[in-house]
């Protein structure tokens, strides 16, 4: 049973009919929750407000606690403050009267708050439609021995006279000023005494409460609705051609890489080159800020000023509304909707992934949001990926992490995570950074001067690694006819005169994936000089889903007809694949991937779950994942579940110590059914990486060719033990770091944006067995990769280089340059030998930082997390504190 289920209980059945009921927040305390009922009974309507248990079932789970008639004296209005910028996504909040007093109530963003709210003004118009006659509500005092709580006190809801202003709180994420506030049905609007209050300004949304019934189906993935809502909307999707039909919408995606500038100049002529003005805007930007404080922090004034300049570029002939801002340090995306559209926008969330130096630093990677939009859902990606003409490899590289690594949650906790590529609609645009291969640079700019852009498009990496299926498989890009958006002189059209004189290439595109798109044109702006890029645009008509009502309501209740016939009684069961799975030799960072397929075998519909066991934390092991985790099956379906096995720093230690194994069983239960039982298990290849510095120091021999209980032994013993009688004299640092660094000293002293250009994963694979093996005298891979390796294997120390006890003092003293240097001088040997060789490599670095662009600020930011990580995680003022604590240790000593 779900939550109106047991609402209905307490309504003693009979001629007392419960609509709708809506889930709501109060606004004095956002952790408190109500649920708030429309009860009728014979054309007279009340809401019936409950308080009730986390999961209400049965009507002893919900209490009685307001009545609020329905009648002249009665208006529910939506309301925002003046100085506040209404966006799609923030909570709804409504003003309800009755007679002298107000409340205020916070309903939930989306199309069941939109339906409980038409249900509630068609019951207000149901009593215009009987004037004068008045509704006397007998039928109410029955249940007013049953409220629990006076009426004047009624919880902690706020009551206000009419008079009052209401407040109302501004959504944090989008910080724009305007207010729009709509009556709760657009045929039958009445006013309260304040009269209606006006929006104005371009930017407004206003938010129909008007009920579509596009997103009924969202209703269904509602946390208390069960199996049987669950197949029906399972059922609803596999019908959705029955009940819906398709509309044009234009979309306007563009992207610009501003190259770290201020706007200079209007965006008009990018913005709004349209005739007519787009249904939707969605934009990207790249290198918004280079720098350092941005880079490290992900703080950026320019934020406002680019946002500020697209708001006042966008078409004049239309109002729009700021859906979404992401952003993730210089890569944003803005969605902008016209505001009648801002109605049918549901389910808008935004996610980012960082792709730089370890994977992680946001100077590449993308920013993303999804939403549905009608029937449709759709998902806008913006990227910027790894650059340099011979990086085309990282580049695809890029791209496989952000296909796998964004995930979006859905609004039903329940339900596993969303991927890009789950979404029908995919639009993905950006610096791409894919260059022109092949091709001397004067040759380029011939072939550009004959307009023979057919022909340098052949040389072109991103075409190239689509044919080949590298990347983007599924995607399409229009004809490019305009010349490449990148290399130009900042504030001219003229190519690049620097020293490296860059070739021209088209960095800049937009694709796009899936069905009922036209692109009407694919274009650059060349009028717009303020970066050493021109921005790109596309505009492109996409059929959107829509329902029709009478169709959907035919469709819904030949669902329900036919599972009411299905009998309650039957037991679900599933069969699996295999019910063991051997993962041999799993290295640090590797991968591993296994398939668990489970197939539908029973009479009904099924929910499964991996569940916990018992008295631990999760489901499973932290170096396993099932991906899903959970879902459900029609009959006769089947899934495919991935076991990943993925060993990373935070599991490396206890793995290379021996404390424990790759074992686990996973259970995987049915809602109503049994459990099954699926063994994992594994071999661990010990590793360098997640290895401590002290037992690094006592091996001579590489990690993977002594006996793993000598291993187990020295991982358990601190840097204070002696050492163990079967291992000769400890070496002064790891040898792996020693390998590292003197690679890095002897050929990357003068490499350009050293420790800030990822490497290649393959290339650290590689770097990872030779360090572990000793199969290779000498390093492979690139500088980047050894850099990045480098980086790691600080990362994933199981004790950082100065070790966490000594953490707190060094942020305590972090201003002086003696006490930072006494603190170091009092490390454990091998941890102070480690940060004397890392700091004097870094000193080297330095020396030549007029080639590797280097300095101390960069290195320390870097190095400072590195060195000395935090035990807990680290606020803003403590990554300032240890980035000041390494800089006395790079400034260069005097003689």
């Amino acid at each position: 049973m779900d939550q109106s289920v047991a609402i209905q209980e307490t309504l003693d059945g009979g001629e007392n009919c419960l609509i709708a009921v809506q889930c709501l927040l109060l606004l004095d305390n956002g952790t408190e929750s109500r649920l708030l009922g429309l009860v009728e009974h014979v054309k007279e309507h009340a809401l019936f407000m409950f308080t009730h248990r986390r999961m209400a079932i049965t009507g002893n789970d919900v209490t009685l606690q307001e009545m609020i008639p329905i009648s002249y004296e009665f208006s529910v209005v939506e309301v925002s403050s003046p100085d506040e910028f209404a966006v799609v996504g923030a909570d709804t909040r409504v003003k309800v009267t009755f007679r002298n007093e107000e409340m205020e109530l916070k309903l939930p963003f989306g199309s069941h708050t939109r339906l409980f709210l038409s249900e509630v003004n068609r019951a207000w118009c149901d009593v215009c439609e009987q004037y004068p006659d008045s509704p006397k509500f007998d039928w109410l005092n029955k249940y007013q021995k049953n409220v629990k709580v006076p009426r004047s006190s009624a919880g902690k809801i706020t009551k206000r006279d009419r008079s009052h202003t209401a407040d109302s709180r501004g959504h944090q994420e989008d910080k724009q000023t305007n207010s729009s506030t709509e009556k709760t049905r657009g045929d039958c609007v009445h006013e309260n005494n304040q009269g209606r209050v006006k929006s104005e300004g371009r930017n407004e949304l206003v938010r129909s409460s008007r009920h579509t019934v596009s997103n009924k189906a969202q209703i269904l993935t509602m946390p208390q609705f069960g199996l049987r809502d669950n197949l029906i909307k399972c059922e609803l999707l596999k019908n959705e051609d029955a009940y819906t039909y398709i509309e044009n919408f234009n979309f306007f995606l563009g992207t610009y890489n501003v190259n770290g500038q201020t706007p200079k100049e209007s965006l008009r002529p990018w913005l709004s080159s349209t005739p007519q003005p787009p249904d939707l805007y969605c934009l990207g930007f790249q290198e918004l800020d280079l720098s350092k404080e941005a880079f490290f922090f992900n703080d950026t004034p320019k934020e406002q000023e680019w946002m500020k300049a697209v708001s006042e570029g966008l078409h004049p002939d239309a109002k729009y509304a700021l859906v979404k801002l992401v952003r993730l340090v210089g890569i944003m995306l803005l969605f902008y909707v016209k505001k009648q559209h801002a109605e049918h926008i549901s389910e808008v969330e935004a996610e980012t992934v960082g792709t730089g130096i370890m994977g992680r630093m946001g100077n590449k990677g993308a920013v993303a949001v999804r939403f549905r939009f009608h029937n449709s859902d759709i998902c806008v990606v913006n990227s910027h990926l790894a650059a340099h003409v011979e990086e085309y490899e990282r580049r695809n590289q890029d791209y496989k992490d952000i296909c796998s690594r964004m995930l979006f949650r859905q609004q039903d906790p329940t339900l596993p995570p969303l991927t890009i590529m789950k979404h029908s609609i995919v639009l993905w645009l950006g610096d791409l950074n894919y260059r022109i291969s092949d091709l001397e640079v004067d040759h380029v700019k011939g072939l550009i001067l004959k307009k023979d852009f057919e022909t340098l498009h052949g040389h072109d990496q991103l075409k190239r690694q689509m044919d080949e299926e590298a990347v983007f498989v599924g995607f399409l890009e229009g004809e490019i006819d305009f010349q490449p958006t990148y290399k130009y002189d900042t504030g001219s059209d003229q190519w690049d005169t620097s020293e490296k004189c860059r070739v021209p290439a088209w960095c800049d595109r937009i694709l796009w994936r899936g069905k009922n798109i036209t692109q009407l044109y694919y274009k650059s702006h060349m009028t717009l000089r303020t970066s050493d890029h021109k921005p790109v645009s596309s505009l492109m008509t996409i059929g959107i889903k829509v329902v029709n009502e009478e169709s959907y309501k035919k469709t819904l209740e030949e669902i329900v007809r036919s599972l009411d016939k299905l009998e309650n009684e039957c037991i679900p069961s599933v069969s699996l694949s295999q019910r063991e799975f051997f993962f041999k030799d799993v290295k640090f960072m590797q991968h591993r991937a296994e398939t668990l397929t489970v197939h539908n075998d029973g009479q009904v519909p099924c929910h499964f779950e991996f569940i916990q066991k018992l008295d631990e934390p999760a489901y499973c092991k932290p170096w396993l994942t099932a991906n899903p985790p959970k879902g459900f099956l029609a009959q006769g379906d089947s899934v495919d579940i991935d076991l990943e096995v993925f060993v990373n720093r935070s599991t490396a230690l206890e793995l290379n110590s021996g404390q424990q194994q790759l074992e686990d069983i996973l259970v995987l239960h049915l809602e109503r059914g049994k459990d099954y039982f699926v063994s994992i298990t594994g071999s661990y290849l010990p590793s360098c990486f997640g290895s401590s510095i002290y037992t690094l120091c006592q091996l001579r021999e590489p990690i993977q060719e002594m006996p793993l209980e000598i291993i187990h032994k020295l991982s358990l013993m601190s840097p204070s033990e002696p050492s163990s009688p079967d291992i000769e004299k400890a070496l002064d640092i790891p040898k792996e770091l020693w390998m590292m660094v003197d690679h890095l000293y002897r050929n990357a002293s003068k490499q350009e944006d050293l420790f800030q250009q990822p490497g290649l994963r393959s290339e650290f694979e590689e770097i990872r067995d030779c360090l572990d093996t000793g199969m290779l005298d000498s390093l492979p891979g690139s500088n980047h990769s050894v850099a990045e390796a480098l980086l790691l294997f600080l990362d994933a120390l199981s004790e950082p280089v100065v070790p966490f006890s000594q953490y707190q003092q060094c942020l305590e003293c972090c201003s002086s340059s003696g006490q930072c240097k006494k603190i170091i001088s009092m490390l454990p040997p091998c941890h102070k030998n480690v940060f004397n060789y890392v700091t004097a490599f870094l000193r080297e670095l330095l020396k030549n930082s007029a080639h590797n662009r280097l300095d101390v600020n960069i290195l320390a930011t870097i190095f400072a997390s590195l060195l000395l990580r935090s035990p807990t995680k680290q606020d803003l003022l403590e990554k300032r504190k240890i980035k000041e604590f390494l800089q006395h240790f790079l400034v260069q000593e005097s003689h």
